[in-house]
């Protein structure tokens, strides 16, 4: 692959395959080393490049406000083509240079499965915004991996709550039947456990439809939804696999107004080439949706598109996966720049260091609006304990040629998810051998 800059605007030509080199011609010797494991090609490629583009003009934005508090980042990416091997293998060509990793963004929870072992040993922590191991809410047992603002617990756990809503309560699910659409691998697998206790609760059944990789063939799947005849479906995909399974909906009659996608379901690109025949759709927006008003977003466009430094189209800014993107990036920064306050401003972490950051975010209404996310999410913060922090998603819905929020803001419901974490957690520990952190422990 050609070497190009993606926080410069020298283009560099060398020899690295499957590698984005990103150093600004001004950063610093010994800069923040933020490595990248998109995937801009393959079948995923149409939905990670927004992502990636989103992510890498956030550090942009960084770099040319001044850096983290003086320090510039340099950012490298190595394209993992949404493959787990290509992923561990991105990894660890990475996460030595330019002084070494600060935090990786595995992009993929078949990827976090997989580099879930090697942070222990390598001290750097893995932000999984929005997906990964749900159970790693639980940080005395995965103290590298910090599933941020979200997990798939807490988007089943939403979808469920936004159906009995519309249903009339709770009661009102029993004897229902919800459809779980999803990809045949760790990522669509991970609801499966919330959706099943969720089941038990309320009475409803869920019927599990995997769509084998890269989901578009999807003729029997929808042949079984139409013999079934489920009254909600839920969509667990991603790439391709969702544009077909909504033009799948549509040929079979399903109606779109029953079904809803998670946040990795319901973007630009899922229904751009359905259009308005997918109107009524709906999906969640974890801790953001469409924000091409925020003050980020415009921030992005005056310092670095229009100084002819953005990464990808400029009409893209302020999208639904741009913004996941930025927001996933800022989380990282964020991180780095609590980490600071403890062990030196201007100086560059490490990874344990920024570990240390991460578990003790404190992102406030007041550093939100700092920082152009103001309106965008919900405030934010962690502990040693909870490396997840705020559960809240909204509903955005299709209308036929942009996404609109339908609802408010909802919380996952911890009592029920705090204990499967804490089950799931605790067999992970057993089968790793693993001694969970103490509080004396989250001190040091």
């Amino acid at each position: 692959m050609r070497l190009k800059s993606l926080l410069a605007t020298v283009a560099v030509a060398a020899a690295a395959a499957s590698v984005v080199a990103t150093a600004p011609a001004f950063a610093q010797p010994a800069g923040q080393f933020f490595p990248g494991l998109p995937y801009r090609t393959g079948a995923y490629g149409p939905n990670g490049a927004p992502w990636a583009n989103g992510y890498a003009d956030y550090l942009k934005l960084v770099n040319a406000k001044g850096g983290i508090n003086g320090v510039q980042i340099i950012y490298e990416e190595c394209e993992t083509g949404y493959a787990t091997d290509k992923g561990v293998e991105c990894y660890e060509r990475l996460k030595g240079k330019h002084g070494g990793a600060t935090v990786f963004h595995p992009l993929s929870t078949g990827i976090t499965f997989a580099l879930t072992d090697k942070a222990p040993i390598d001290k750097i922590p893995i932000i999984t915004a929005g997906y990964g191991r749900s159970e790693s809410q639980d940080g005395l047992v995965f103290g590298w991996n910090f599933p941020l603002a979200g997990t798939y617990w807490v988007a089943a756990d939403v979808l469920v709550q936004h159906i009995a809503k519309k249903e009339g309560g709770f009661g009102s699910l029993k004897g229902k039947k919800i459809a779980l659409v999803y990809h045949d691998s760790p990522y669509g697998k991970e609801p499966i456990p919330l959706l099943q206790e969720r089941g038990k609760m309320h009475g409803f059944d869920v019927q599990l439809l995997p769509v084998t990789h890269p989901g578009v063939e999807q003729k029997s799947t929808w042949l079984q939804i139409r013999q079934s005849r489920p009254d909600y479906v839920f969509l667990w995909g991603w790439g391709v696999m969702n544009s077909v399974a909504i033009k799948e909906a549509i040929a079979t009659g399903f109606p779109r107004e029953k079904m809803y996608g998670v946040w990795w379901s319901a973007a630009e690109p899922d229904v751009k080439d359905v259009g308005a025949a997918a109107k009524g759709y709906s999906g969640l927006a974890m801790q953001h949706g469409v924000h091409r008003d925020a003050k980020v977003t415009k921030d992005i466009l005056a310092m670095v598109h229009d100084k002819g430094q953005g990464t990808g189209p400029k009409d893209e800014v302020g999208s639904v996966l741009y913004m996941r993107g930025a927001m996933s990036a800022m989380l990282g920064v964020e991180g780095v720049r609590r980490a600071q306050e403890r062990f030196g401003k201007g100086k560059v972490m490490t990874g344990e260091q920024t570990r240390w950051g991460l578990e003790n975010l404190s992102l406030d209404e007041k550093k939100l609006e700092a920082l152009g996310f103001a309106g965008v999410m919900r405030p934010v913060s962690t502990t040693c304990a909870d490396h997840m922090g705020p559960a809240w998603a909204r509903i955005h819905t299709w209308n036929g040629s942009k996404w609109e929020f339908s609802s408010d803001w909802y919380q996952a419901d911890e009592s029920i998810i705090k204990p499967m974490v804490k089950t799931a957690a605790a067999k992970y520990a057993a089968e790793k051998k693993i001694t969970p952190r103490t509080a004396a422990d989250c001190q040091r």
